[in-house]
């Protein structure tokens, strides 16, 4: 009999890292809509980056880190991407609803799926997924509901969120989850400022702290922690295929939290999603270099 190597079985980890991570932000997303109407999109995002940036050097120390000329470029575009995905995304949630945002914002990662495919498997669930995005978006004369500028806020996150993908493998190769505080850090510098100066005057509230902290935990920290932990054991072909999970949880958090409903299409999309994330999950297969087999003897 052949016994696969370890490593194929070890893919299941990361695909794990990913569902926690994306319950986490999603629900972090509806509270932070909550906050809009005190602090203002923008503000809600500079207090998410700036107290998850906190968080992360006192969890990681990454001071004590030390980037090769090589590895600072990247990091430097996965801290900038990092930044504007959290910006763009939230202020793309003032006029459209959570699950058709993160929707839209897919199509990011998506289209990374689909430049790096090279098997059959692959295209047919990303094939899947394209029709589950389809039913999920609202089509026909309600399409005329969506706001023109928030889906275009929304797909600007999603070209973030490529980048993200891209340069975050690059830059989290050698230190792992470190390297999230280190780009939040980059983010912070960057967006932080952009975001109080616009945000409304609630952000100077103190009673606004508290939420801003579960938020800024919830989004930033964790999710984006185990994120890193699984970009760099996934190739970004299958990490870009298995966020496809994204908009589901998402459409299922504004439908508990936020009472943005679903219709029968858009059911139908987020089950077509769960299917096409799945087969994703049960056709993946590592790198024919890392696999061995073994033959061993019955006895």
């Amino acid at each position: 009999m052949f016994i696969a190597d370890k490593k194929n079985a070890s893919l299941w980890f990361p695909v794990m890292l990913l569902l926690v991570a994306m319950i986490s932000l999603q629900g972090a997303a509806s509270l932070a809509k909550h906050l809009f109407p005190m602090a203002g999109a923008t503000g809600v995002a500079a207090l998410r980056l700036g107290l998850s940036t906190l968080m992360l050097w006192c969890i990681f120390k990454p001071w004590r880190l030390t980037f090769t000329k090589e590895q600072r470029r990247p990091l430097i575009f996965y801290g900038l991407a990092l930044g504007g995905m959290n910006m763009l995304f939230y202020l793309a949630l003032r006029t459209i609803p959570l699950g058709i945002g993160v929707a839209l914002e897919f199509l990011g990662p998506l289209t990374l799926a689909l430049a790096n495919s090279r098997r059959i498997p692959d295209f047919i669930w990303i094939i899947v997924t394209v029709t589950g995005l389809g039913l999920l978006m609202p089509l026909g004369d309600s399409l005329s509901d969506i706001d023109p500028l928030g889906a275009v806020l929304a797909l600007c996150a999603g070209a973030c969120w490529a980048i993200y993908i891209i340069f975050g493998r690059k830059a989290g190769a050698e230190h792992g989850p470190a390297t999230v505080a280190v780009g939040s850090l980059i983010a912070s510098v960057v967006y932080v400022p952009i975001g109080v100066t616009f945000a409304d005057s609630g952000i100077w509230h103190w009673e606004i702290i508290p939420l801003a902290l579960l938020v800024a935990l919830l989004s930033n920290a964790i999710p984006y922690s185990l994120e890193m932990m699984a970009l760099t054991r996934l190739p970004a072909r299958l990490f870009g295929t298995l966020m496809s999970m994204e908009p589901v949880v998402a459409a299922i958090s504004g439908m508990i939290f936020l009472s943005e409903m679903l219709t029968l299409p858009q059911w139908l999309g987020l089950t077509a999603i769960i299917v096409a994330s799945a087969g994703s999950t049960l056709t993946m297969q590592p790198p024919k270099n890392k696999i061995r087999r073994i033959k061993v003897k019955s006895s």
